[in-house]
């Protein structure tokens, strides 16, 4: 029976036969534009947590500083996070530019933006009023709404790239 359909899976037929040549011709154009668009997302992720890591290295005092404001975690903590978070931010943004290690840097700055988002309303919820240190100085005089759009646009351009890739290996597995 199995050799049976293994022979029909064979034969020429409809499901063999190949596109003709002006169709695949004229796919390429649209799959080059938008692998192009999709890098472009890449480069804008990654640049702003290359920035914010950047920024955060210069000056890891005020960044712990920022961190404590947060009332979640010890100041030693604080100050650990505050020489390791920038430089694991810029090596995430990193890989989504050089495309290696790219699902990992991804995932680990979609946890990073959560636990932030999480932070930073809870910090909010109890009347904490604290600047949140992500891009040094040029957000200190941000208020609470902007703080959050800023980060969810982010986390959404982060969950953008996440769905892309996930649905693009499933569409690979299923061919």
């Amino acid at each position: 029976m199995a050799e049976k359909a293994m022979k029909k899976t064979l034969e020429p037929g409809p499901h063999l036969t190949p596109l003709p040549e002006g169709e695949e011709g004229a796919q390429r154009p649209v799959r080059v534009a938008s692998t192009f668009a999709w890098r472009i997302v890449d480069f804008v992720v990654a640049g702003v947590f290359i920035y914010a890591g950047a920024i955060k290295v210069l000056d890891p005092v005020q960044f712990a500083t920022d961190i404590d404001n947060y009332k979640i975690l010890p100041w030693m903590i604080s100050v650990g996070l505050a020489f390791y978070l920038p430089w694991l931010e810029i090596l995430c943004g990193l890989a989504l530019i050089v495309r290696r290690l790219y699902l990992g840097g991804l995932s680990i700055l979609t946890g990073l933006v959560a636990v932030f988002l999480v932070a930073t309303i809870a910090a909010k919820v109890r009347g904490l009023d604290i600047t949140c240190g992500c891009f040094g100085h040029a957000s200190q005089n941000w208020n609470f709404p902007t703080h959050l759009a800023v980060d969810l646009a982010i986390l959404a351009g982060l969950l953008v790239l996440s769905f892309r890739v996930v649905s693009g290996n499933r569409l690979q597995n299923a061919v």
